[in-house]
């Protein structure tokens, strides 16, 4: 039996978030590569639709940062 890997999408802000996950991989830390990062020009901006729609393609969880 493999171990679980969960699948994350990550809606992150471009202003505060997404800066911080950049700022992550240029210092090289590593995070698990089950997670997908999108970002968005404002969390205020991501639609429910977008959240569901991750979950449908197998998304096992889904992170909004701001």
């Amino acid at each position: 039996m493999s171990e679980f890997s969960p699948r994350i999408v990550a809606f992150c802000c471009i202003h505060c978030a997404y800066g911080a996950a950049d700022l992550a991989g240029a210092m090289r830390l590593e995070y698990p590569t089950g997670i997908r990062i999108v970002r968005l020009p404002c969390t205020g901006k991501l639609d429910v639709a977008h959240v569901l729609s991750a979950m449908e393609h197998g998304a096992d969880g889904v992170m909004v940062a701001g």
